[in-house]
């Protein structure tokens, strides 16, 4: 999809810790975590139909 190798993730990670710093990270990937657990969630949901109606 986007055709990411190990050079280009190494790079992203690195900014990544340049940016926000060794002690947010585990902070960061937590919440990206359950935000993507949320949307899957909701996604499942719709596709039920178990979801709120309009």
């Amino acid at each position: 999809m986007f055709n990411i190798g190990w050079p280009e993730l190494i790079l992203i990670l690195f900014v990544c810790l340049l940016l926000f710093g060794a002690g947010r990270l585990p902070e960061i990937a937590r919440q990206l975590g359950k935000a993507i657990n949320e949307f899957k969630k909701s996604l499942k949901q719709g596709e039920d139909g178990s979801g709120p109606k309009d």
